[in-house]
């Protein structure tokens, strides 16, 4: 497919709605390209497709790799890549290790595929979620809106669990589904592979760092079907690792502390507040290695000590109000 005709592919599926009688918005001017790394996703990524190729909006390319995968996972992208010749498989070598490094490696030999191809907007999209039929068409028009924007997303709800907004800030955009302009993920070098993850947080932060906007937006959300962080280990294993990649990323001693508290109140009660400042200390007392810059790590202190002020006055303010007596 050559490249004129793939940057007419979203338009042509938005006029293909209207004409069947559907409403749909007037499409975005923005294309996007797409990048999944899956690893033994037989279960999900069927679902994730058929989210995709429901969009009112089409990607102009969507390449999906398979990172050495040892279920049907590629036996199930090759099925739908036949029909839909936007779609994409590569194939990486088998390996043992399930990691974010390993993830990192697989985007970029997605990305080298088509970082050439014209496109405003690139993805990275897990292979274990769904969304609307209209998600991207949605995401396109917050960037066409706002040329500053850098990074964009939605929240993202597993089972009947959601962010808390009062701990995960509308600045932070999750990994499950990260869209940047092409502009902004040149600039802020792309992906890092770190094997112990938060590599979509590094880059969103980066991007903020560097004067980009990065958003959250609260309208739309995706579904995400695997709890984060339990591809190879229990949800109690999952929230230690967390802490202990919570002191890898630099957060400040004083927001762990609250953010332990807050946890303990939460699914597993008390065990997960426990093992998220286990976590931390762990990190701590090993010495793990930090994969930021001292600018980084600065800009994303200050931007926690920020919140954490703004949360306890907000706290406090509300007390007061709450202890007023009556007129």
């Amino acid at each position: 497919m050559d490249s004129s005709r793939l940057m007419n592919v979203g338009r042509m599926t938005a006029l293909d709605h209207r004409a069947k009688g559907k409403s749909v918005t007037s499409p975005p001017t923005l294309s996007y390209i797409l990048i999944t790394p899956a690893r033994n996703e037989e279960e999900l990524i069927g679902n994730t497709i058929q989210s995709v190729i429901s969009q009112t909006v089409l990607p102009s390319r969507w390449v999906i790799v398979n990172d050495g995968s040892v279920d049907h996972t590629e036996e199930i992208v090759s099925r739908y890549s036949a029909t839909h010749p936007w779609i994409e498989l590569v194939k990486m070598p088998e390996h043992q290790l399930r990691n974010f490094a390993s993830k990192v490696n697989s985007f970029n030999a997605g990305y080298g595929l088509i970082k050439e191809l014209p496109h405003d907007i690139i993805g990275n999209l897990d292979a274990d979620i769904t969304f609307e039929s209209d998600y991207f068409e949605f995401l396109l028009g917050k960037f066409a809106a706002d040329p500053k924007l850098g990074v964009a997303g939605t929240p993202f709800v597993e089972g009947t669990g959601h962010y808390d907004f009062r701990y995960a800030s509308v600045e932070h955009v999750s990994g499950a589904c990260q869209l940047f302009r092409r502009e902004c993920f040149g600039e802020i070098g792309g992906y890092i592979p770190v094997k112990e993850g938060g590599i979509d947080w590094i880059a969103v932060t980066t991007a903020r760092m560097k004067g980009w906007t990065t958003r959250t937006f609260l309208e739309k959300k995706c579904f995400h079907h695997r709890i984060i962080g339990t591809g190879d280990s229990s949800q109690l294993e999952a929230i230690f690792k967390y802490g202990k990649k919570n002191y890898m990323l630099g957060g400040h001693p004083l927001w762990q502390i609250f953010r332990s508290i807050f946890q303990l109140g939460k699914k597993p009660y008390v065990a997960g507040g426990l093992l998220l400042i286990l976590g931390y200390a762990w990190g701590f007392l090993t010495r793990m290695k930090r994969p930021l810059s001292p600018e980084l790590l600065s800009f994303y202190r200050r931007e926690q000590m920020t919140r954490l002020k703004k949360i306890l006055f907000q706290a406090i303010g509300f007390n007061n109000k709450a202890k007023t007596p009556c007129g």
